[in-house]
């Protein structure tokens, strides 16, 4: 019996001709002001770094099963302490695997030069003061010094990954593309900067990898549009550039929307259900993701425009052979 396909994908429609060249030059302003506005919103206010990034420490705070443990006392014996900022979250019991809200961990700042096992123990006495005997477990100490050399390598494998993937699209296509590319994933990760500066996301090692997943997305939807327009430029000769340009990313627009729309929806479900922990990070892709669909459209395609393309040295070249990156 043969599988009958997804209903809602018949309100796509099967053929479009939007002309997507046309608003390149106001895209292109709205997209430097944005950028120009994260990158000054980095710095002021900066960045809501998390305890990776500025040193601090978590630990696990337990109660016998079916014991409830309070939040807010916790949080306020804790923020009695002059630590900074505290962080109290419920999450499920190790043994069970159950949020039955007896287990919390909690973050704090260990102020710098202070004993850092002193003020560990000083929160636990707090808490313990405030709630009554509980457990604790899974004590995690970052120091200030490993947090900047943490903070260094992050940037760092944000820097090479956009690198890498400027090589590899330089030496699949021609060196336009590669720009075009580059520009996207820039574009991309300092607009994400720019939200996570926004809603004051905590800035951790969890962000980064959020990061690196919206450049490994943006990229692939890139290789998408422009595997077609390589096509596209081989078959049409003669028909201008622009034109080329428009025709590709209609003939791809159903699969990115599809694409987008699927990975959107699981990372709501993300957002929703995963708690605290992992909301800015759903946060963070979800908008990636639809950022990402907007720079392959109105950042990489149009530098090619400018740039311009010998159609002739695109005569030998051969498709790339990528799953995801062939339209039916």
């Amino acid at each position: 019996m043969a599988m009958r396909g997804w209903p809602l994908i018949k309100l796509l429609p099967q053929k479009t001709n939007f002309r997507f060249v046309r608003y390149a030059k106001p895209a292109a302003f709205i997209s430097v002001i944005l950028c120009v506005a994260a990158i000054v919103g980095c710095f002021v206010p900066g960045l809501n770094m998390g305890i990776d990034f500025r040193g601090g420490a978590s630990l696990e705070v337990s109660k016998p099963a079916g014991q409830t443990i309070n939040l807010e006392q916790i949080r306020g014996a804790v923020s009695n302490l002059d630590l900074g900022d505290v962080g109290v979250q419920g999450i499920a019991r190790r043994d069970t695997n159950v949020d039955d809200g007896s287990t919390a961990i909690v973050r704090f700042q260990v102020p710098e030069g202070r004993d850092q096992t002193a003020v560990v123990n000083q929160v636990e006495t707090a808490i313990t003061q405030a709630t009554g005997e509980v457990t604790y477990s899974g004590v995690n100490v970052v120091g200030s010094k490993v947090s900047g050399e943490l903070f260094q390598s992050g940037l760092l494998a944000l820097g090479s990954a956009i690198v890498l993937m400027f090589l590899y699209i330089w030496f699949r296509f021609e060196p336009q593309f590669g720009f075009g590319a580059v520009a996207g994933l820039v574009h991309d990760v300092i607009l994400t900067f720019g939200l996570i500066v926004l809603f004051r996301l905590e800035f951790s090692l969890t962000m980064v990898a959020a990061i690196l997943t919206v450049i490994g997305y943006s990229m692939n939807d890139t290789v998408v549009v422009f595997d077609r327009l390589r096509e596209n430029l081989r078959k049409y000769k003669t028909m201008p550039l622009r034109d080329v340009i428009d025709l590709s990313l209609n003939e791809t627009l159903s699969r990115t929307i599809i694409t987008g729309v699927t990975a959107v929806m699981v990372l709501a479900a993300l957002a929703f259900f995963g708690g605290e922990a992992l909301f800015g990070f759903s946060i963070a892709l979800m908008f990636g993701i639809i950022i990402g669909t907007y720079s392959s459209i109105y950042v990489g395609a149009p530098i090619i425009l400018l740039w311009g393309v010998k159609r002739g040295s695109l005569d030998d070249a051969k498709p790339i052979k990528l799953g995801m990156a062939s339209q039916p």
